[in-house]
C-alpha cells in the first residue's frame, strides 16, 4: 500500500508538470493577416490545449520508448535561441530580451553565441554574450548550422532579416530540419507557408509578434464571426501613427478593418489616416519624443448614424519590447 501511494503521488506530480503537446506532424502558423488560423489549429487539437503561443510557458516533457525518436529535445539549461540577424534593430531587440531574461534569473532560454547575417561582420556584444556573426551565403553555412544544432540540442532560430531573404532563409532552415520563428515581413508568404507545410516542418510565422496585439486581432475576428452586422450603419474612422520610415498601412490595421467590415461597417482601407509627421504625432497623437523612431499608435472610432453613440478601440505601442518578448515566447512555445 505504501508503494502504491508513492507511485500514485509521483504520477499526479508528473501530470501537473506536463503540458499537452501538439502532434509531431502539426505546423502552427500564427499569421496576423488571419488570426483565426491559430484559433482553428487549437480547436482541431482540443480545447485543453490552450497553453498556447498567447500564454506560452516552458514545460517539462515525458517521452516513452515509442515516441522518443520523434519528441523534441530540450536542453536542461533552457531553449537555445539563435537570432538572425541580430545586427538589425528587431533582431537585436530579441537578443537583448533573451539575455535580459537570463539576467533576471529566468532560465527558460539562452542566446546562442553565433548568428547569421548577409555577410560576415564584427562580433557583437549582447549583455556580456559575445556573438559571432557569420554569413548565411557562405558555402559552409549549412555545416555551421548543423554544428550549432549538435552543440545546442533543441535550438530554435529566430529570423528578423530582410523581405528579399525570407523564402531562401526558410528553405535553408527546412533543409536542415531547424524549427524557426519568422518575424520578418514581406516575401512570398504563400510560398513560405506552402513550403513549410509540405515539409511537415515546425515554425511560427507571423508578421505581428506582439502577442497581446495578436490576441486583440483574434478577439475582433471572433466578435465579427459571432455578431455579423452588429455595427451596420456605423461610421468607422481609422488613424495610425508610425515612424516616418513606414510608408504603407500596417497589416494589423488591415486585419482589424476587415473584422469591422464583417461587423457591418463599409470602410475602404485606403481611407486609413496615416500620420507620419512629427508635429502631429507629438501634439495630436501624444507620441513621446523618445519613441518617434519606433512606435505604433492605432485608433478605431465607430459613430452611430445619428451621432449619439461612439465606440473607440485603441492600442498604442512604444518601442519594440512587445514584439521582442512575444518572439521569445513564440520560440519557447515552438520548442514545447
Amino acid at each position: 500500500p505504501t508503494r502504491s501511494r508513492i507511485r500514485a503521488r509521483s504520477n499526479d506530480e508528473k501530470r501537473q508538470r506536463t503540458h499537452i503537446q501538439y502532434p509531431v506532424d502539426t505546423m502552427l502558423a500564427v499569421a496576423a493577416a488571419s488570426p483565426a488560423l491559430a484559433a482553428s489549429t487549437l480547436q482541431r487539437h482540443g480545447s485543453r490545449r490552450r497553453s498556447n503561443y498567447l500564454q506560452s510557458v516552458p514545460s517539462r516533457k515525458r517521452t516513452s520508448p515509442s515516441t522518443a525518436s520523434t519528441s523534441p529535445v530540450v536542453c536542461a539549461m533552457g531553449v537555445p535561441i539563435m537570432v538572425n540577424d541580430l545586427t538589425g534593430k528587431m533582431g537585436r531587440a530579441v537578443a537583448d530580451a533573451v539575455v535580459a531574461r537570463n539576467a533576471a534569473g529566468d532560465q527558460s532560454c539562452f542566446l546562442v553565441p553565433v548568428a547569421f547575417s548577409g555577410s560576415v561582420k564584427d562580433d557583437v556584444d549582447v549583455g556580456g554574450v559575445n556573438v559571432e556573426i557569420k554569413s548565411i551565403r557562405d558555402d559552409d553555412a549549412g555545416a555551421v548550422l548543423e554544428s550549432l544544432k549538435a552543440k545546442h540540442p533543441g535550438m530554435i532560430v529566430v529570423d528578423y532579416t530582410l523581405p528579399a531573404a525570407i523564402n531562401a532563409n526558410a528553405d535553408f532552415y527546412v533543409k536542415h530540419a531547424t524549427p524557426f520563428v519568422m518575424g520578418t515581413t514581406g516575401g512570398d508568404r504563400a510560398a513560405l507557408l506552402a513550403g513549410v507545410k509540405a515539409a511537415g516542418h515546425f515554425a511560427v510565422i507571423a508578421p505581428q509578434m506582439g502577442k497581446q496585439v495578436v490576441a486583440f486581432q483574434a478577439a475582433m475576428k471572433l466578435m465579427a464571426e459571432s455578431f455579423p452586422g452588429a455595427f451596420k450603419g456605423y461610421k468607422l474612422t481609422v488613424t495610425e501613427s508610425h515612424q516616418s520610415s513606414k510608408i504603407d498601412t500596417s497589416g494589423t490595421a488591415k486585419a482589424i478593418v476587415e473584422s469591422f467590415n464583417d461587423l457591418g461597417c463599409d470602410f475602404d482601407i485606403s481611407q486609413v489616416e496615416l500620420v507620419r509627421d512629427v508635429p502631429t504625432q507629438i501634439g495630436r497623437m501624444g507620441v513621446p519624443e523618445e519613441f518617434l523612431l519606433g512606435h505604433a499608435y492605432h485608433t478605431y472610432r465607430l459613430t452611430s448614424p445619428d451621432n449619439t453613440v461612439n465606440f473607440e478601440f485603441q492600442h498604442n505601442v512604444c518601442g519594440r519590447s512587445i514584439y521582442a518578448e512575444g518572439t521569445v515566447d513564440a520560440a519557447i512555445f515552438l520548442s514545447n
